[in-house]
């Protein structure tokens, strides 16, 4: 693999797993955030997946700390892509913000590198033109706990060079990944075109009044056997990225209006969710997790 040095822009919540596994698994990776305050939090974020590692996946601390070893930390672009292999664009899920990253990381980067996203719903042609790489630029999209649900959605554009695609096949395996391998364009993918009607279901539920979100997610775990419900899921996702998911949907579907405005108010309440410690629930001991959950 032509893949050694690995950028990851955005250091969220999943792009600080993306960037810990891959150093787990042996990549040299640099974590690029906007400011100081986005990357220090970042680094205490990846150091917090130490437990899960070792209680999921049986890691030692040794082998944590060799990932540990191979991230550096930067708020500054330019050295974050100077000599980068792979960069792979976990930013928030807003078309402009996304368009100028790419347009400033196209001047900046080798002509070599890779550039992928993370993306959730944006296909990648939206994005191909301002990489100014188009035939080295596709769509990468990662499950949360990617040490667990290790799946990597991968999806070219008409442009995408089939040999780069094939590179970021192989480089997913490397990292532990099973590589979910697209024919043509979704928005979506596959697995939030299956999750985010489900998601919607269940915030049209609850936005109706029809029962609460532990009431919704306790009907899902006992029915299904789920270890989640729709509400935890989307703690696990994020609200501020289930907030920008519909708020790019508004102008077809001007209905989640109500939906986008319950969710702007839990973000203005600083619940981001697990990320914050506090969503729809609040962790690390979130209700749904207790044994008495169901029989409540």
């Amino acid at each position: 693999m032509a893949i050694k040095k690995v950028t990851v822009a955005g250091s969220g919540v999943l792009g600080s797993q993306i960037a810990f596994q891959s150093a787990f698994k042996g990549f040299d990776v640099t974590v690029y955030d906007i400011n100081q305050e986005a990357v220090d939090k970042a680094a205490e974020r990846i150091k917090g997946l130490r437990h899960a590692y070792r209680t999921d996946i049986d890691a030692t601390d040794e082998e944590f700390n060799a990932g540990i070893g191979r991230l550096r930390f930067t708020d500054d672009l330019a050295d974050a892509v100077k000599d980068a292999d792979l960069v792979i664009e976990a930013i928030p899920e807003n078309p402009k913000i996304k368009r100028d990253f790419y347009k400033k990381i196209g001047t900046l980067a080798p002509k070599s590198a890779i550039f992928t996203s993370n993306s959730s719903t944006l296909v990648p042609s939206m994005f191909a033109a301002d990489t100014g790489r188009p035939k080295q630029f596709l769509n990468m999209h990662f499950a949360n706990q990617v040490w667990l649900n290790n799946t990597a959605e991968i999806m070219g554009s008409p442009e995408t060079d089939p040999a780069i695609y094939d590179e970021i096949v192989a480089y997913a395996r490397q990292i532990g990944m099973i590589p979910i391998q697209l024919k043509k364009e979704q928005p979506g993918y596959i697995l939030n075109s299956l999750l985010i009607p489900f998601l919607d279901a269940a915030e049209q539920l609850w936005l109706k009044g029809i029962a609460d979100p532990q009431m919704i997610d306790r009907t899902w775990i006992a029915a299904t056997g789920s270890p989640f419900g729709p509400f935890g899921i989307l703690d696990a996702v994020g609200i501020r990225t289930a907030y920008n998911i519909t708020a790019a949907e508004l102008k077809d579907h001007p209905e989640l209006q109500p939906i986008a405005d319950r969710l702007k108010e839990l973000l203005d309440q600083g619940k981001l969710g697990m990320e914050s410690g506090e969503g729809f629930y609040k962790y690390p001991d979130p209700e749904f997790k207790k044994p008495e959950f169901l029989n409540e």
